[in-house]
């Protein structure tokens, strides 16, 4: 943890550790309080208690900052705010300004796309050397992300004594949010995953990732992008350039949308079954999972209306978005 040294340097502390009990990283959130820490310092604050002028000060747009981080900015001040509030310590509540809409928008693969990747990912050359070994696990590796909504790293990371094949499910260990998490995987997944592992089993032996390179080590992220570059070649799927797609994480993206709109199609209720997939996916609060509906609004307008009959009262007040 960093260490602050203005008049809230130990509620700041506090409050970190409080919110890591609930399960949250916090890391670039700590970081902008260090530089909130010394903001207090630089305006002078000897007494603790948030006044509206020092919140007023701290909400004026920088430099060069963005819209969005300066929304997260005035959001963590204002949880702060609340924090402060509930341990007795009188603090100005900032208001937040409007959200603007976040320009990245996922790339939502179509079933389409999902079947030529993989079909292009099992037809891959795997002659000899290094990309051989890489090219030989991809179809494995791929489907876990799309078949289970798996981060990369989640994916790049996982142990080899964690996958339980008799029983389809993964162990994910300290994911992003500091949990670890089972994972149940389909029937696909498994033919894929048992093809992976009758390779595997020729070229490692005590390697403890699942997805180790020569080295014995964990598959690294530009291996991973290379691959999954000319597979998108041989696909026939364009990309569209940076901030565009298709990136992997759209893998989880696509996952995530192609998994509601199912349920929405299967007429299931999507009140007891949003929690469930927010707790797959890993996700601390609803409100990540309903992320993935407001960015692809246009392409399910209909599971945007069902999914707002759900969180018009579950949250109440947006808070801070973080990466998903």
């Amino acid at each position: 943890m960093k260490t602050f040294s203005g008049v809230y340097a130990s509620l700041l502390e506090q409050y970190i550790s409080f919110k890591r009990s609930m399960g949250y990283k916090y890391e670039s959130a700590e970081y902008r309080f260090a530089v909130f820490d010394r903001f207090t310092i630089e305006q002078g604050c000897t007494q603790v208690g948030l006044t509206k002028e020092l919140c007023d000060l701290w909400a004026l747009k920088r430099p060069n900052e963005t819209e969005s981080h300066k929304y997260n900015r005035i959001c963590e001040l204002r949880c702060f705010s609340m924090y402060l509030n509930s341990i007795g310590i009188s603090s100005h509540v900032i208001r937040t300004t409007n959200h603007v809409k976040p320009s990245f928008v996922p790339y939502i693969f179509t079933h389409d796309e999902i079947r030529r990747f993989f079909d292009a990912c099992d037809r891959s050359p795997k002659e000899g050397g290094g990309k051989a070994r890489f090219e030989l696990a991809a179809p494995a590796f791929f489907r876990l992300l799309y078949g289970c909504g798996l981060r990369v790293g989640e994916a790049r990371q996982l142990l080899y004594c964690d996958v339980h094949m008799d029983d389809q499910y993964l162990v994910l260990r300290d994911t992003k949010n500091g949990n670890d998490r089972m994972v149940p995987f389909s029937g696909t997944v498994a033919d894929s995953l048992s093809l992976y592992l009758k390779y595997r089993s020729g070229m490692f032996k005590d390697e403890p990732y699942f997805f180790a390179n020569a080295g014995g080590r964990c598959w690294s992220q530009n291996a991973v992008r290379e691959v999954f570059q000319r597979t998108l070649f041989r696909a026939a799927i364009p990309y569209h350039g940076k901030g565009s797609g298709p990136r992997i994480h759209d893998f989880r993206h696509t996952f995530s949308v192609h998994t509601l709109a199912a349920m929405s199609e299967q007429e299931l209720d999507l009140y007891y079954s949003l929690p469930i997939l927010s707790k797959y996916l890993g996700h601390t609060s609803l409100e990540a999972t309903d992320q993935y509906v407001r960015l692809t609004e246009e392409m399910y307008p209909s599971l945007l209306e069902k999914v707002d009959q759900i969180c018009a009262y579950v949250f109440p007040e947006v808070s801070c978005i973080e990466k998903v």
